[in-house]
């Protein structure tokens, strides 16, 4: 794939995959061979994406795709961007049978999936196996985040078992079946309309650092052949849309190609950072971006601060106040984040929009303003998250006031950051 440098291939019968071609007239096994193209076909060969898939019936095999009424997956539901600093409670676990689908609540996005351009955020919270159902998101390829509980995600490529502290990534347009292993899962979504997620170039670091490649896990082909009603969801155009279905569409017996769901643990990152002075830019804790038509600036990007080693002298070791021309959604999959004491909890995130001035807060400036920076110190209970982007985030509508709680007093921790001006005093 792009930005990991590979192809893959994998097959659950010998001699499922042909060899020497990829469409042959006859394919082993009664199969049928079909062609997900997850770019342009002209892409160029370093970023084109596709796949062969070998299987029991093609993908067209369903019946006719009726409009739901699921307007919480609506992109006219969002609200104007705002530049308030806004902060949210973690997503409350369901007490009704609430499948993956179901349980998606949008939280802020941009762009269009038309355009391919922009993205989209959701929490999800799920406590029941989608059942006979099935989901494939054509807008955008997900990138899934859990933060409490475990999924089994059954894809057309296989199966991708899925904890906290670990990320997955499906392609746009590829079929699964979520189930929660646990009574119940929660997390975080990110849904990019933009050109696939990749590997970032590392520059002056070198050839080795960050997410390596050799990290990232791709599934091994299973396939289901059973006959059964069930139905078949599409998002599409920020809609959502369900076919009948008498198979399981989870029926490919072998593929091979490059535009495949994957795996990578997030505690396998190799952190990079100062060991002289000063607190670098994020983008050193950068593990996958989807670049855009301008060089050096991404569709969006996927930050991780986890636990590392703090080690500038005379530094302020937090992330310090500042003010960014991307817009930034955050969450905390565990532990602590070490630029706020308090509110920013495991399940819960905030966004702070183009320019809008954000840090930490008062307790934790006076806390890292008096530490004695000749001791290194381990920050070893956390891992947040962010996804960052070049266009404002526009806040769902629900979000401003659905069951995901907005906290009102958020922008407050700053209002106590004391003054500490002395022009007598250098």
């Amino acid at each position: 794939m792009s930005g990991f440098g590979n192809e893959f291939a994998s097959e659950a019968l010998p001699g499922a995959l042909p060899a020497g071609r990829n469409s042959p007239q006859r394919c082993a096994y009664g199969l049928y061979a079909e062609q997900l193209s997850g770019t342009a076909f002209t892409a160029p060969r370093h970023a084109n994406r596709r796949s062969w898939l070998y299987r029991i019936r093609p993908a067209v095999v369903h019946g006719e795709f009726r409009e739901q009424a699921h307007a919480r997956l609506d992109a006219a539901q969002s609200a104007a961007p705002s530049p308030n600093q806004l902060r949210w409670d973690p997503l409350p676990l369901p007490a009704e049978p609430t499948d993956f689908v179901e349980g998606l609540h949008p939280m802020a996005g941009n762009g269009a999936p038309g355009s391919f351009s922009g993205s989209a955020i959701y929490l999800y919270a799920a406590n029941h196996a989608m059942q006979d159902r099935y989901f494939y998101d054509a807008d955008g390829e997900l990138l899934i985040v859990p933060q409490e509980g475990a999924l089994r995600i059954d894809t057309e490529f296989g199966r991708i078992e899925l904890e906290p502290l670990e990320i997955a990534v499906i392609p746009r347009g590829v079929r699964m079946r979520v189930m929660p292993l646990g009574a119940a899962a929660r997390g975080y979504i990110c849904e990019n309309f933009g050109a696939p997620f990749r590997l970032p170039d590392l520059g002056p670091i070198g050839s080795n650092g960050l997410a390596n490649p050799r990290d990232f896990q791709v599934p091994v082909a299973r396939y289901e052949d059973h006959e059964a009603p069930g139905t078949l969801l599409a998002k599409f155009d920020g809609r959502l849309w369900a076919a009948d279905i008498v198979h399981s569409p989870l029926d490919v017996v072998a593929w091979h190609g490059n535009d495949v769901p994957y795996k990578y643990d997030l505690r396998r990152f190799n952190t990079i950072g100062s060991i002289s002075f000063d607190h670098p830019d994020p983008s050193i804790f950068l593990v996958l971006h989807s670049p855009s038509d301008t060089a050096g600036t991404s569709n969006i990007d996927f930050v991780i601060f986890p636990p590392r080693w703090l080690t500038g002298r005379d530094t302020f070791r937090p992330p310090w106040f500042h003010r960014n021309v991307a817009s930034e959604f955050m969450g905390l999959i565990h532990g602590v984040y070490d630029a706020k004491a308090a509110g920013f909890v495991p399940g819960g995130c905030s966004l702070h929009n183009c320019m809008s001035g954000h840090g930490p807060d008062a307790q934790t400036f006076e806390r890292a303003s008096a530490i004695d920076t000749r001791t290194p110190q381990y920050v070893a209970d956390t891992m947040a998250f962010m996804f960052e982007t070049r266009l404002p985030l526009r806040p769902t509508r629900a979000a401003l006031g659905g069951a995901a709680r907005l906290q009102g007093d958020y922008r407050e921790q700053w209002l106590k950051l004391a003054r500490h001006f002395n022009p007598e005093q250098p």
